[in-house]
């Protein structure tokens, strides 16, 4: 009896579909969300709980914000983490919103992404040393 069990895809991995065959392309686990990574950079993540985290999250600079907030109506700052932009999945443009932001992100818009922070080396447990 096989251990592992199959992941349902993302409910919004549609919106990033355009992306997928760029060959940098990636996409992983971020806290209970999936960030999606182009050139190195994050370039968005993909939430669905609940308020304020079901929609596309937008990372970038914050003095990035205004511009991006007149380009892409609908996108508003995100009430918690306040350093990035949010589209709210429950927008009434969502749709076509999410379809503008990952064409800016597949035309190389410098001011859609961040550069994501070295990880520090995790802590190796150890335990007794045991010689047979």
């Amino acid at each position: 009896m096989s251990a592992s069990k199959k992941t349902k895809p993302h409910p919004l991995l549609w919106t990033v579909e355009p992306l997928q065959d760029e060959p940098s392309y990636l996409d992983r686990a971020w806290f209970g969300c999936r960030a999606v990574y182009l050139n190195g950079r994050m370039v968005l993540v993909l939430c669905s709980g609940e308020e304020p985290w079901n929609g596309l999250l937008i990372p970038t600079e914050k003095e990035l914000h205004q511009h991006l907030i007149q380009d892409f109506s609908g996108v508003v700052r995100h009430p918690v983490l306040k350093k990035w932009l949010y589209l709210p999945e429950n927008s009434e443009d969502f749709e076509s919103l999410a379809m503008d932001l990952v064409e800016a992100v597949r035309q190389g818009d410098q001011r859609i992404g961040i550069e994501p922070k070295e990880r520090k080396a995790r802590k190796q447990k150890s335990g007794p040393l045991i010689i047979l």
